[in-house]
Formats: C-alpha cells, sequence, structure tokens
C-alpha cells in the first residue's frame, strides 16, 4: 500500500547546521511508490491548467518535470547553470544564501505567448524561480504555474513569487 507523501522524505535534523530540520527529496526518488506519488502529485496541480512547455532547473527540476511534460505531450525546457548549453543562451543573476549564481535558458526555448508551467522539487526563498520568471518573461512567454514537491514555508518563498499561481504538494513550517 502507497503511504501518504510526508513519509517518503527523510527528515535530516540539524544539517547543514543546528537547528535546521533538512527534508531530503533522494529518499523519494529511491523508492518506486514514492517517486510515482510525487510526480502524480505534482501532475494533479496542473489539472484544468492551458500551457504549452514545462520549464525546470537543474537537477531536481529535469527529475519531476521531464515525466509531467512527458504525461502531458509537451515540450521541456531545461534552466542550467550558466555555461552548460550549447546555443545562444539568455541568463539571469539571483543572490543565494552567501553569493550569488548565474542560471541560463536557450533564447530560442521560450517563444512569444507561450504559457509556461515551472516545476521543481522544493521552494525555499524562491530566488532561483524569480529568475527563471524574468527569463521566461524576457522571452514574451507567460508563466501559468508554478508548482513544488516541497516548500519550507519560514523561508518565506512565496513572498518573492507574489502575483504567479504558486502551489505545493508538502508545505513545511520553518526552514
Amino acid at each position: 500500500m502507497i503511504k501518504p507523501i510526508e513519509e517518503y522524505v527523510r527528515s535530516i535534523v540539524d544539517f547543514p547546521e543546528p537547528g535546521i530540520i533538512f527534508r531530503d527529496v533522494t529518499s523519494i526518488l529511491e523508492d518506486a511508490d514514492g517517486l510515482h506519488l510525487a510526480i502524480d502529485l505534482m501532475q494533479e496541480k496542473l489539472d484544468g491548467v492551458d500551457f504549452d512547455v514545462v520549464v525546470g532547473p537543474e537537477s531536481r527540476g529535469f527529475i519531476f518535470g521531464v515525466p509531467i511534460a512527458y504525461n502531458q505531450h509537451k515540450s521541456f525546457v531545461p534552466v542550467r547553470k550558466k555555461g552548460k548549453l550549447p546555443c545562444e543562451t539568455i541568463s539571469q543573476e539571483y543572490d543565494l544564501e552567501y553569493g550569488s549564481a548565474v542560471i541560463e535558458m536557450h533564447k530560442d526555448s521560450i517563444k512569444p505567448g507561450q504559457k509556461v508551467v515551472i516545476i521543481d522539487d522544493l521552494m525555499a526563498t524562491g530566488g532561483t524561480i524569480e529568475a527563471i520568471i524574468k527569463m521566461i518573461e524576457a522571452l514574451g512567454g507567460i508563466v501559468v504555474k508554478i508548482v513544488f514537491l516541497m516548500e519550507l514555508e519560514g523561508l518565506q518563498g512565496r513572498k518573492r513569487l507574489e502575483g504567479y499561481d504558486v502551489e505545493t504538494v508538502i508545505a513545511y513550517p520553518g526552514k
């Protein structure tokens, strides 16, 4: 019998520092029932949503985004760290907890007017997804939905994504 999705998530106390509970997605991926359930539950969040393309950041956005794109017969656009994509790219810098990073997507991956769904495993501060939204919109795409498997509510990522339709399968209070 399949357990509730929360029971597939391994929680590691005091990692990476004291007071933090690390929510480990690999324990979902390593269990066939957990992986199947996670993808199904994320995909259910798209019921009734009209969209053309799925976008996901490396690497776990790929893991969950590709099967959803495949099941819905939609294309998938990868967002990668700077320097990993071979064709002309658009890039966006964003802040991390310590420092900053740059992500990229191909300039021709989103066509003006396309309706886009963003899929990722975890909403923390929302910085990565905010950067992805900026690139999609710069290319003329319209973000119609953002779906995460897990949300760390204490990091208030939703504030950065205000005005967008954001849903999560599992919400954890705290960080």
